[in-house]
């Protein structure tokens, strides 16, 4: 009898964790025990299971009355049973645990748990896989170097790695963390593996959606973000509704909405913008205040080259090349900028193929990345953008400064 309440106890138990539905949970029960049945008596199929959503369970096994038994499993002797039955009769046996033996009710209950952790875990699954691309918020419950353990309200684990947090971010314990559900993975029979994201393009997406209430409504529409986690981000917004302001809605009297955005994300830098399909007007609005003179955009090639006067290039390409970098990422194509030649002095420049013979050619083909074609070009930026932008060693970039300042000194 003990055996039987230990058993009932684990059901309700698991219920009671794990949430699980109380006719599948009983589904699975009646399974388990057919299982075990038929490996302890050969068959199942003359087995009545029985179990009520108490967790109560009785078993009962359907004998042919015979005279002489063949098959113990679903027969049993006239001489063994009651003087009311009769050959042919139907006599029923209460099953109870101890029949299995000790080796069996061992084999049931951890069948049992291996049935509820799987069901546990496909319920996770379905329910975090149509969470994709929705917010979660939670409490940070440990951090290691390369991620971030968050808890649900159910105690369910949810993970943020390293390559998905802002850089810079720190996190400690119980920490209210917001994110984006990036992706659920389940291998190997083990628990869910799910993904946070504040770094992905449709986390912005998804806080403008909680901060600007024409975006949830369907007035404005964000066709485009893209993003440099913790430095900047583009945004372009269209209205589907003549009296609605896309710009002023996504920013907020004073700012209002924006702010908390911008907060969130680590202070990042956010431009939003009007969208367009005209492909040279969209670069002119991602690249303001910056003003640029001429755009030369073949759709054969696979770059962009803007034309700008030498004052207006810093504000166009940006702090580290970002600004230029997010505008081709807008458009979908690299852009490149180059300046304006405005008198006889500019036209002097030297392109900077001129000089393979004492800059190596893979630096030079590192500043022509970054759109400096001419000596100029690399002289007006200053060695620390250089080196971030075209990913060279102080010590190259200061080389190539000193080579090329040298070929316009008296």
């Amino acid at each position: 009898m003990e055996q039987k309440i230990d058993l009932k106890e684990a059901f309700s138990e698991f219920k009671k964790q794990k949430n699980i539905d109380k006719n599948i949970m009983i589904s699975v029960l009646e399974d388990v025990f057919k299982t075990q049945l038929a490996k302890t008596y050969g068959t199942s199929d003359n087995f009545d299971v029985i179990v009520n959503e108490k967790g109560d369970l009785d078993i009962f096994q359907n004998l042919e009355v015979v005279e002489t038994v063949e098959d113990p499993a679903t027969q049993i002797a006239l001489s063994d049973v009651d003087d009311d039955f009769e050959i042919g009769d139907e006599y029923v046996r209460k099953i109870e645990l101890k029949d299995f033996g000790r080796r069996g009710i061992l084999n049931l209950k951890q069948n049992l748990q291996g049935r509820i952790m799987d069901i546990e875990r496909a319920n996770i699954y379905n329910k975090y896989l149509g969470k994709i691309g929705e917010i979660f918020t939670g409490e940070v419950y440990q951090t290691w170097s390369k991620e971030v353990l968050l808890l649900d309200e159910d105690g369910n684990e949810l993970r943020l790695p390293k390559s998905e947090q802002i850089p810079g971010e720190h996190f400690k314990k119980n920490d209210v963390v917001k994110a984006i559900i990036k992706s659920v993975e389940l291998k190997n029979n083990t628990t869910p593996y799910i993904v946070l994201s504040r770094t992905s393009n449709e986390f912005l997406e998804k806080l403008f959606e909680q901060e600007v209430p024409e975006i949830y409504d369907g007035l404005i529409t964000i066709k485009k973000v893209v993003r440099v986690p913790g430095e900047r981000a583009k945004v372009a917004v269209e209205s589907y509704d003549d009296r609605v302001d896309p710009i002023g809605a996504c920013i907020g009297v004073k700012g209002a909405r924006i702010i908390g955005i911008v907060k969130e994300l680590r202070n990042e830098n956010i431009d939003v913008l009007p969208w367009t399909s005209n492909v040279n007007l969209l670069i002119q609005r991602a690249l303001n205040p910056a003003k640029i003179s001429s755009i030369v955009n073949d759709p054969a090639e696979d770059k962009i080259k803007v034309f700008m006067q030498p004052e207006e290039v810093k504000k166009g390409i940006g702090k580290g090349g970002c600004n230029i970098r997010l505008a081709g990422m807008l458009v979908g194509k690299e852009i490149e900028v180059w300046r304006e030649v405005a008198n006889q002095e500019e036209e002097e420049d030297v392109l900077l193929s001129e000089f393979n013979d004492v800059i190596d050619q893979w630096v030079i083909d590192k500043l022509q990345g970054i759109g400096c074609d001419t000596a100029k070009n690399v002289l007006a930026l200053s060695a620390e953008d250089i080196a971030k932008r075209a990913d060279l060693e102080d010590e190259t970039v200061e080389e190539v400064l000193a080579i090329l300042r040298a070929e316009f000194e008296d």
